[in-house]
């Protein structure tokens, strides 16, 4: 593997309905991290899918969607590695050594699980409640510096960190031994932030736009068309006041605050600059120039995402490369880990 300053992890569930809250917060980002000195590894994580249950037939057509739209979106699967999780075992190997450095303390404190398993835990998946630490394996596999990742990945990423520094702390003579100065595992970075790193609901600004809101119009998904895309933007919800000419005149103002968001993610610009273009329009105004926008940016993902499905053995060929080449990294990982840890491990030819 050439060396790089950094290396770049990251990884979107195929549970359907990939949408701009998606697109913005992570996909497009992906693609940024391509011009950093980087090597970049971008996961499709159906290990984590099946936390909760899957249809199948369904997940495999998911699988290849999200990798379409990594590919749709401009990530270069020559210079960026594109692979699904389950094709490379390690992840799942790494993450039973790391249930035995994690502890029950550090996963009973994580939100996302109390929120995803509601009132009945008790028939919530052992996989739900472990999520993190497959989690922490999907990134130290790689020994990854950064992970861009949204705000609420942002505890599990805090548990990876937690995971990597007791391990390096409780084998620090044997890692010492090996020749590693520092520890082995880096104490990962979190890439947190842009203009829409939380993109909201187009029917209500207070709740996060998502796959499993029974409103489509609560969406935009990568997959529609010009029409749909303009057809919702001009049905958000709003307010009847026009947009005010500074950001505080959006404090309360959560479905405004929303919509002047995604625009300046779309642009590439600032709120405040948005603002000082649109302050003291109506909402008949800004809501047009938002879907000329929308459309501009997004009608050409989902053309070229339609494209590439059409040809599901060119997505799986580029899957099948992806794996090959994560797994001779994560594979050289987890070798270095199990003389770490004292495990006889088979000699490879």
């Amino acid at each position: 593997m050439a060396a790089f300053k950094e290396l770049v992890f990251s990884g979107v569930q195929p549970t359907g309905n990939l949408h701009l809250g998606n697109y913005l917060g992570a996909i497009r980002r992906f693609v940024e991290m391509q011009a950093r000195d980087a090597q970049c590894l971008y996961c499709v994580v159906d290990l984590h899918a099946i936390t909760v249950w899957q249809d199948p037939d369904a997940l495999r057509g998911q699988i290849r969607e999200v990798t379409a739209a990594f590919l749709a979106a401009g990530i270069d699967p020559k210079r960026s590695i594109v692979f699904n999780q389950s094709q490379v075992p390690q992840h799942a190997e790494l993450a039973w050594i790391f249930n035995c450095v994690a502890r029950l303390g550090w996963l009973n404190r994580m939100t996302q699980f109390k929120e995803k398993a509601g009132k009945d835990r008790e028939n919530a998946s052992i996989g739900l409640y472990d999520y993190p630490v497959l989690m922490a394996a999907d990134i130290l596999a790689y020994r990854a510096t950064h992970v861009p990742v949204g705000e609420d990945q942002k505890q599990h990423l805090e548990l990876t960190r937690d995971i990597a520094q007791k391990f390096n702390t409780d084998f620090a003579a044997a890692i010492a031994a090996q020749g590693h100065e520092g520890g082995f595992f880096p104490i990962t970075e979190p890439l947190i932030g842009g203009p829409a790193a939380r993109v909201m609901s187009l029917r209500d600004g207070t709740k996060k736009m998502s796959k499993s809101d029974p409103s489509d119009n609560s969406r935009i998904n990568l997959t529609d068309d010009a029409d749909a895309i303009a057809q919702k933007i001009r049905r958000a919800k709003t307010d009847p006041e026009p947009l005010p000419s500074e950001l505080p005149g959006l404090k309360e103002r959560p479905e405004a605050d929303n919509l002047v968001g995604i625009y300046a993610a779309l642009a590439g610009r600032s709120r405040e600059d948005v603002l000082r273009e649109f302050g003291g329009a109506q909402f008949s105004t800004f809501k047009p120039a938002l879907a000329d926008l929308a459309v501009s940016s997004l009608a050409p993902i989902a053309a070229e995402m339609r494209r590439l499905s059409a040809d599901p053995g060119h997505i799986e060929a580029v899957l099948a490369d992806g794996a090959e080449r994560a797994e001779a990294i994560a594979q050289e990982t987890l070798d270095a880990v199990k003389d770490i840890v004292g495990f006889v491990r088979r000699r490879r030819a």
